[in-house]
């Protein structure tokens, strides 16, 4: 249903299980879609998925309280997010166009009862979707900038990457089109 608004409503929340308070650290996320702590837990990162891009906001030091872009324009839109041991971060990317998402979605933003058929019959949705078959993955460093991309461009093994996490030098991708979890050996990744 996001989608259809077309409207940053996200939002990340702090608990404070001690006080089982919750506090409102951000605000206006374009489909809120991942959050990894950075390995020294400074800083965190939360995914845009609707604006391909990640935010960091830090937690301490000189810029606590500071939110910050640590990466755009991502070759597509961020979905999960997760430490990888050497202080990395590896980021599933939904496989959309921002073009062609544009294109496709734009009629549906612009006429209520396309709102209310996509709202009420939600199957609609693979009508309209700009979503790609092929899978993508990103490892990128704690300054934001991509070190290597993994790909799988037909979709053959596996689409629709949803989260990657690295463990014991593999990477373990998970898809919402899958009923299994793929295992990458990472000696195997140039």
């Amino acid at each position: 249903m996001d989608v259809l608004e077309a409207k940053p409503h996200g939002q990340l929340l702090r608990l404070d299980p001690y006080r089982n308070q919750t506090s409102l650290v951000l605000d206006n996320l374009g489909f809120a879609n991942g959050v990894a702590l950075s390995k020294d837990q400074d800083f965190l990162i939360v995914c845009e998925t609707w604006k391909f891009r990640c935010l960091r906001h830090w937690l301490k030091g000189e810029s606590q309280g500071k939110t910050e872009t640590f990466t755009e324009n991502l070759p597509g839109g961020p979905d999960n997010i997760n430490l990888a041991p050497d202080g990395t971060f590896w980021i599933a990317l939904i496989q959309i166009s921002s073009t062609r998402l544009a294109l496709r979605w734009g009629f549906v933003h612009t006429s209520k009862a396309a709102k209310h058929l996509v709202a009420t019959f939600p199957q609609t949705i693979n009508v309209v979707s700009a979503l790609r078959r092929k899978a993508v993955v990103v490892n990128v460093g704690a300054d934001g900038k991509i070190i290597r991309k993994l790909e799988d461009p037909s979709g053959k093994v596996l689409s629709f990457v949803t989260t990657a996490l690295e463990f014991g030098g593999h990477l373990y991708l998970g898809s919402l089109n899958s009923d299994y979890v793929a295992k990458l050996p990472l000696t195997d990744v140039a």
